[in-house]
């Protein structure tokens, strides 16, 4: 049997569909919260900032998260970003120096360490160590992590175990250092 590829070739084709695009300010969102992979290793929210969002001109990072979480869908975004853009926090440096503040605080204190694996584009959090598996038997450790959710931007998750608890809104580094002893005391 032969074919004759003249034919084939001037045959009408079947009309294609046009492909699906994705918005392009989403995929240059997701690179500009990529972290690279040193960061596993970090001990301090400072050791993290590596990716776009914490060296891009402060505006053009602002201009692109509010391009991109405009479709109204949750996007990945640092808690100090969050308050930026809702007009609640000053600027970025305002949420890094939170952000070591805190690192200070707990870094020096036994049985505090910091997570940096958060999912990209967030800052990491800190867990006390000693609340995870002690004679309270919780499974998973009491944990500080910051917060846009509001203006102390600190929250306290309880160490437990099931069920996640509220958070505990602390106002600001100076409530959180008044009441350390109360979440370190759950062994």
């Amino acid at each position: 049997m032969t074919v004759d590829i003249d034919q084939e070739i001037a045959a009408p084709r079947a009309v294609a569909h046009p492909p699906a695009l994705e918005p392009l300010d989403a995929l240059e969102w997701s690179q500009a919260v990529e972290l690279p992979r040193i960061v596993a290793t970090a001990t301090r929210p400072a050791e993290i900032r590596r990716a776009w969002i914490h060296r891009a001109a402060e505006a053009e990072v602002l201009a692109l998260f509010r391009a991109v979480s405009a479709r109204g869908e949750m996007i990945p975004a640092p808690w100090w970003l969050r308050a930026l853009a809702e007009g609640r926090l000053d600027s970025r440096e305002t949420g890094f120096r939170i952000e070591d503040r805190v690192a200070q605080l707990l870094s020096r204190r036994p049985g505090w360490e910091y997570v940096p694996w958060a999912a990209d584009g967030e800052s990491g959090y800190w867990e006390f160590m000693p609340s995870e598996n002690g004679r309270s038997g919780h499974k998973i450790p009491t944990t500080i992590l910051t917060t846009s959710r509001h203006d102390g931007w600190i929250d306290v998750l309880p160490a437990h175990t099931g069920t996640t608890p509220p958070p505990i809104a602390v106002n600001g580094v100076g409530g959180l250092r008044s009441r350390l002893g109360e979440f370190e005391a759950v062994r």
